[in-house]
């Protein structure tokens, strides 16, 4: 299970830059690390460490951010899931772009981060709320972005994301969610053409106290 997401309202970080890579995001040297916790803390990794130019997520009030703004191709390059991990880390749920890399966008959603995408007046809006450090409001049941001014943005998500993304399903939960039925129609078929293949729990359990076998 994931942490499930209705609605988000933060001050957004501006980090309007177009072309960040996996690469930035989640630098290559950190690969071997395999333990998915406390990855925040390589998010950025060399921007956080030029002390001549404090990075943005580590500047108040954008270091307690929950949204990120950004430019085009955001998350190009490596497939790498780390990228993903890192910035959910870091505390961020939503990433609003103006495009996105195809890999990270889908892996954004396997790890509980909706990615959007807005249409360029939509997309300045929020920009612009960013910069002045108001609270963003990103909202998945009505799946609209709002800004201190009270406009709202729509914004497309495919329904089976938004599913999972509400109830906190990973891949194999909203599988289950979505085909419950199937795969239960699926089992009684089995158990009918192929009984050989079920398993017996007291035959498995008398099998598994049998020392000898």
């Amino acid at each position: 299970m994931m942490r499930a997401f209705s609605s988000v309202t933060s001050v957004a970080a501006p980090l309007l830059e177009n072309a960040i890579d996996t690469d930035v995001i989640f630098p290559a040297r950190f690969l071997l690390l395999m333990d998915r916790d406390g990855l925040g803390q390589y998010a950025f990794k060399e921007r956080r460490s030029n002390t001549s130019a404090p990075f943005i997520l580590d500047t108040p009030p954008y270091d307690k951010a929950e949204i990120l703004v950004t430019g085009e191709t955001f998350g190009t390059g490596s497939s790498r899931e780390q990228a993903v991990w890192a910035i959910a880390g870091l505390g961020i749920r939503v990433v609003i772009a103006r495009s996105f890399g195809e890999i990270f966008e889908n892996n954004c959603f396997k790890n509980g981060v909706l990615a959007i995408t807005l249409a360029d007046a939509a997309m300045a809006a929020v920009e612009r709320a960013a910069i002045a450090g108001e609270p963003v409001t990103v909202d998945l049941e009505t799946q609209k972005v709002l800004v201190a001014n009270g406009e709202a943005f729509a914004f497309d998500v495919d329904p089976a994301r938004r599913t999972a993304l509400l109830k906190g399903l990973d891949e194999v939960g909203l599988i289950l969610e979505l085909h419950e039925q199937d795969i239960a129609a699926f089992e009684a078929k089995r158990s009918e053409t192929a009984p050989w293949l079920a398993i017996d729990p007291a035959r498995l359990a008398a099998v598994a106290a049998d020392d000898t076998v």
